[in-house]
């Protein structure tokens, strides 16, 4: 099974929507809190070059915010993805 990743705060609305979807799909997640520590903001802007949460890994495999998550299900790429890792 890939290892998905999403980068998110507390309180951000695209974050919960993010993972109400994954879980839909049965789609197992770690979440990482960038809101609590600077460096692991660092990271993920370093690893997306993405400013804004959440950024979501498939293993090294970029999936973007919320709105690409959206647009990967809609396409059937993140069905693939979860296959193919």
């Amino acid at each position: 099974m890939p290892k998905v990743i999403i980068y998110g705060t507390l309180f951000c609305p695209y974050c919960f929507a993010a993972k109400r979807m994954l879980k839909q799909y049965s789609i197992e997640f770690k979440e990482i809190r960038v809101d609590k520590d600077p460096e692991l903001k660092q990271k993920m802007i370093s690893k997306s070059g993405r400013f804004t949460v959440p950024q979501i890994f498939i293993d090294e495999y970029h999936v973007g915010g919320y709105d690409d998550l959206v647009e990967h299900t809609k396409n059937g790429k993140l069905q693939k993805l979860m296959v193919a890792a």
